[in-house]
């Protein structure tokens, strides 16, 4: 388990230089990247997110997963023009591995932010047709559980003190791999 970050940071760089015509280099191909896999792949400018997209549940293989994403977030993700190829050297990937979500039993909006674990729990939000997820690494810019949960409901286009019977809280955790800056 060691190799596969590298092997997956890999396989995200190169699915999207592929696209600005570079050819493949050698990748291992190990067991893990044949078994159905989640992943998010994340791009990053100068500190700054470029980039974002996922799976939440894992329904192809691992290997497939990283690369769409990564193609995904570099050119698909409607917050952001698509990545041009100038910008590829100075673009930093990080992918996350989730593990599968767990239904949380929660009362309430205060019982369930009293069951957040800060820094280690990704949250799938769901109200109805209203869906949004944060990853556990988002934990560093909204360390609070209350600003967390709201930021949440607003990503699903809910307002920030909205709650609800239809309310249905999931949670993940990840493993994650970020590129050395140069």
């Amino acid at each position: 388990m060691s190799e596969l970050g590298p092997v997956l940071l890999q396989l995200a760089r190169a699915a999207i230089a592929q696209r600005f015509g570079h050819s493949l280099p050698a990748i291992a191909d190990l067991p893990e990247l044949h078994r159905p896999g989640a992943t998010f792949v994340t791009l990053n400018q100068h500190g700054q997110l470029r980039g974002c997209i996922g799976s939440l549940e894992a329904w192809r293989p691992l290997r497939t997963d990283v690369q769409e994403n990564a193609c995904a977030a570099a050119f698909r993700d409607p917050r952001f023009e698509p990545l041009r190829e100038d910008e590829l050297l100075l673009t930093r990937l990080e992918v996350s591995l989730l593990t599968s979500a767990e239904l949380m039993n929660c009362r309430d909006e205060s019982d369930a932010l009293s069951q957040l674990r800060p820094n280690i729990d990704g949250v799938i939000f769901t109200a109805g047709h209203h869906r949004s997820t944060f990853l556990p690494q988002v934990w560093e810019q909204l360390p609070d559980p209350g600003e967390f949960m709201a930021h949440l409901k607003q990503k699903a286009g809910l307002a920030v003190d909205y709650w609800g019977p239809n309310v249905q809280l999931e949670r993940y955790s990840v493993k994650k791999w970020k590129e050395a800056l140069p």
